[in-house]
C-alpha cells in the first residue's frame, strides 16, 4: 500500500521550550488547513520533559530525541533526511503560526515554481513587525550590528505581494526539496546562527529567487532557546559569522573582520572597567560590558587561531 506524499514536512528543533513547543504544535492544524502536513520535532537534549510531553499531547508528530545539543543545522537536517515533504518547512519552537499562514506560503511555492524558499512576515508577541529579511552581510554590517533591510517587489502571477530579498530568518522558511537536493543540506559547521544566511547566500547562488510573502503571518516570540546560555550564544553568533566570511569571503576580509570584532569587545571590557572603577565596583553595566566584552575578546582571539572551515570547504 502506497501513501500520499505530504506537502510540507515541518521541521521543529527544540531545547527547553516545553510549553513553547507544545503552543507551536496546537497552532499547525489551523496554519496548515488545506494542506497535507507532516510534523517532525527534533529534540536536542532538552531536560524539561520536552519530548515526554509532545509524545503525550501530539501523538502524531514524529520525534527524534537526541542526548545532547546538536545544534540547529544538526538538528534540523536530521528531520530533512528523515522527512517526505515536497517542502520543508524550518519553524522555530518559539513560533505561532496563524490561520493559513503556511499553507498559503505552500500554495504561493506550488503557483511560482522558479522561486527557491519563501519565507513569512514574522511579528512580535505585541503584533509589531519583525524585520525577517535582510541584505548579505559585509564589513559594516557585521561590525555595527545593522543589516541592511533590502527587498524589491517580486511580479507575482496571482498577485500575491511577495518581495525578493537576500536572506530570509531560519525561524519560518519555506524550501522545495528540489532546491535541497541541488544545493546540499544545512551546514553542520555552523552550530548556531548564520546557518540559514549561508544556506541562501548558496541558493541564490544556484539561480532560485528567495521571496518574502508578508501575507503569511507568524509570530515568533524569539531567542528563548538562547537566552538559556546568553554569553555562549553570542559567541557562537560571531564564531559564525567568521565561518560565514571565511568560506565565502576569503581570508583577508575574514581577517579584517576579526580584528574590528576584537577591538570592539577590547573597547568595551576597557569602558567597562572604568565604569566599574568610577561606581566603586558596583555599576551593573560596567559589569555586563567587562562580562560580555572581556569573554568575547578573549573567546575571539582564541578561535581564529584554529580552523575556521571543516576540511571539506
Amino acid at each position: 500500500m502506497s501513501w500520499p506524499i505530504p506537502d510540507v514536512s515541518i521541521v521543529i528543533v527544540n531545547w527547553n521550550t516545553r510549553q513553547l513547543l507544545l503552543d507551536c504544535l496546537a497552532a499547525l492544524p489551523a496554519a496548515t488547513a488545506g494542506i497535507e502536513p507532516e510534523i517532525w520535532v527534533v529534540d536536542n537534549g532538552s531536560h524539561d520533559g520536552s519530548v515526554a510531553a509532545v509524545a503525550a499531547a501530539f501523538p502524531e508528530v514524529f520525534i527524534i530525541a537526541n542526548p545532547d545539543n546538536r545544534g540547529f543545522a544538526t538538528a534540523n537536517n536530521q528531520a530533512i533526511r528523515a522527512s517526505s515533504g515536497r517542502y520543508i518547512f524550518l519553524l522555530n519552537s518559539d513560533t505561532v503560526a496563524q490561520p493559513g499562514s503556511i499553507a498559503d506560503l505552500v500554495w504561493f511555492l506550488d503557483a511560482h515554481p522558479e522561486i527557491g524558499v519563501a519565507g513569512p512576515q514574522l511579528l512580535n508577541a505585541d503584533g509589531s513587525l519583525q524585520p525577517s529579511w535582510a541584505l548579505f552581510p559585509n564589513l559594516l554590517t557585521e561590525l555595527t550590528g545593522k543589516k541592511i533591510r533590502w527587498r524589491k517587489p517580486y511580479p507575482t502571477r496571482d498577485g500575491t505581494p511577495a518581495y525578493e530579498t537576500d536572506w530570509l530568518d531560519g525561524a519560518a522558511m519555506l524550501l522545495r526539496r528540489e532546491v535541497v537536493r541541488q544545493v546540499g543540506l544545512l551546514d553542520e559547521s555552523y552550530f548556531m546562527y548564520t546557518e540559514e544566511v549561508d544556506w541562501c547566500y548558496r541558493i541564490k547562488r544556484a539561480g532560485w529567487p528567495i521571496c518574502y510573502v508578508p501575507s503569511a503571518r507568524i509570530i515568533h516570540f524569539g531567542g528563548q532557546s538562547s537566552k538559556q546560555a546568553a554569553t555562549r550564544m553570542k559567541a557562537e553568533l560571531y564564531f559564525s559569522k567568521l565561518r560565514f566570511f571565511a568560506k565565502h569571503y576569503g581570508k583577508v576580509m575574514t581577517l579584517t573582520l576579526s580584528i574590528g570584532l576584537q577591538m570592539i569587545f577590547f573597547g568595551k571590557l576597557t569602558l567597562g572597567s572604568l565604569l566599574l572603577i568610577l561606581g566603586g565596583g558596583y555599576h551593573p553595566l560596567g559589569k555586563l560590558f567587562v562580562r560580555d566584552g572581556g569573554w568575547l575578546w578573549a573567546a575571539i582571539g582564541r578561535r581564529v587561531q584554529q580552523p575556521l572551515l571543516p576540511e571539506r570547504f
